[in-house]
């Protein structure tokens, strides 16, 4: 491969008309919003829904635990594709392709004879589910001017952090006072709705640079590190780190990533590009996103845990309880938008993350005591930290990237963020069993503990892994106050090599 190099052209963006309003654009958000809400809410649906559908196909947990590990991996193998395949075909084709699989792959869900074929119809929905979120992000990265992305990016951010709230709270009203296969049913209207919506209102989006032949070994490679990744890293909650699948699942996984890299690094038309990592701005604020976002979602999962297992309440009280973190995090999320175009994303950073720091130092207290009503204000704080975070961190993230690139790196970042949540999630679940099983250590073997022992050796293990998420939180917050209010990367090409690679 030839040792020069070709520079990307800056790309000059026009200002746009004064009149540029939010509103301007509200029918092609609304589409995108209801597209990605729908992708995000399923993909916490079942969560509740996992005994009831035990029930339904007379199965175990083995095998039902694959009703959302297939619906992860396929999410965590499509989307490095995304961001090739928006390019290729347009974003607008792409966005809808994936609409109608997913909503597709919801109805046949809700009429699966067996857990078995489920599974596959779960494999499905992700597929079109993984590309809805990258897609969505760029598309409208690309139709808000400069100066109004962190407002759009705000809207968009809403059902991020809305639909895993508001999650529970659905399945759990569906499954106790209707039936199971509606939390797949409800997909279709929304689908339908959202898919007419953008025929009519999203714009045909041109190719983004050149974007020459499939990169058909990244095609390979990537797909398959980051689904092995997840699969070896979901697997170590059933077989320990030390086991088969976790290992196998591992090293494949580790192996693919490196062949991956090496290959992105030199191809001429990367499937991700990797280069992007060459701006400071870039690299410091991915870093930030992926220590937050592992102490944030890596533990999310936690507190409903705790009310059903440790305090008894049913999935639908769990839901209500956990509601407040939605609204916060609505509220403050358009609004944190609007601060971002202002003054920039470190400031919001910071703040939100000691929002979220805060609430981990209150869930340190957990005792088999705690009500649900006790952990409204830790709740609201959560979501207010991810409000006032998420969409500025990711709105600098591309303003941190060449334009031409953007397609590319919300594929990059939504692929790495999939793998560093199912990593968090795996971890923390681990470090439970683990801190569970030490406090338990003085009550005798857990057959002869008591009630009380069991709860209240459950209840500390709690507070010791929100302890370990408080220490990645004040990582988080060191690294925010390296971001800057300029990203430079728009400004200075991003080196391609001539020869293919």
């Amino acid at each position: 491969m030839s040792a020069a190099t070709l520079e990307r052209p800056t790309t000059h963006e026009t200002p746009p008309p004064p009149s540029f309003s939010i509103v301007s654009i509200l029918a092609p958000l609304a589409a995108i919003v209801l597209g990605t809400f729908m992708a995000i809410l399923d993909s916490t649906v079942v969560n509740v829904a996992l005994p009831t559908l035990g029930r339904v196909f007379q199965t175990d947990l083995t095998l039902l635990q694959w009703i959302i590990t297939g619906y992860l991996l396929a999410n965590a193998a499509v989307v490095p594709l995304a961001g090739f395949l928006s390019d290729r075909f347009g974003a607008k084709r792409m966005y809808l392709t994936a609409l109608v699989l997913f909503t597709a792959g919801s109805v046949l869900c809700a009429f699966a004879p067996n857990a078995d074929v489920l599974v596959l119809y779960r494999v499905l929905q992700g597929l079109g589910g993984g590309m809805l979120m990258p897609i969505g992000m760029a598309f409208l990265y690309r139709l808000a001017p400069p100066e109004k992305r962190g407002a759009v990016m705000g809207a968009f951010g809403i059902p991020i952090l809305l639909a895993p709230a508001l999650g529970p709270v659905l399945s759990g009203w569906l499954i106790q006072y209707a039936d199971w296969r509606l939390i797949f049913l409800i997909n279709l209207p929304v689908g339908l709705v959202a898919l007419v919506a953008g025929l009519r209102a999203l714009p045909a989006m041109p190719a983004q640079g050149v974007v020459g032949a499939l990169d058909l070994p990244g095609v390979v490679l990537g797909p398959l590190a980051f689904a092995a990744l997840s699969y070896g890293i979901s697997e170590s909650t059933t077989y320990g780190w030390g086991g088969a699948p976790t290992l196998g699942g591992i090293v494949v996984g580790v192996v693919a990533l490196a062949l991956f890299a090496a290959r992105e690094l030199t191809a001429r038309h990367p499937l991700l590009e990797l280069r992007v990592f060459r701006s400071r701005d870039f690299t410091l604020a991915m870093l930030t996103s992926w220590v937050g976002f592992a102490a944030m979602f890596g533990t999310l999962f936690l507190v409903p845990l705790f009310l059903q297992q440790v305090r008894g309440y049913g999935p639908f009280a769990t839901g209500l309880i956990t509601l407040p973190q939605a609204v916060t995090s609505a509220v403050l999320m358009p609004i944190a938008g609007r601060l971002f175009d202002r003054f920039g994303a470190r400031p919001l950073v910071v703040v939100g993350l000691a929002l979220v720091a805060a609430t981990m130092w209150l869930l340190t207290g957990l005792t088999p005591d705690t009500t649900g009503t006790e952990l409204i204000l830790p709740l609201a704080l959560w979501g207010a930290g991810m409000g006032c975070m998420i969409m500025p961190l990711n709105t600098h993230l591309l303003n941190a990237a060449p334009r031409d690139l953007v397609s590319r790196v919300t594929s990059l970042s939504g692929a790495t963020q999939n793998v560093i949540g199912s990593l968090a999630i795996a971890s923390f679940a681990t470090l439970l069993q683990a801190r569970t099983a030490a406090h338990l250590v003085g009550a005798g073997p857990s057959a002869q503990a008591g009630l009380g022992q069991v709860q209240g050796a459950m209840a500390a293990g709690f507070a010791d892994v929100f302890g370990s998420a408080l220490v990645l939180v004040a990582l988080a917050v060191v690294l925010a106050f390296t971001l800057r209010r300029h990203p430079s990367a728009h400004s200075s090409a991003v080196p391609l090599p001539l020869g293919e690679g």
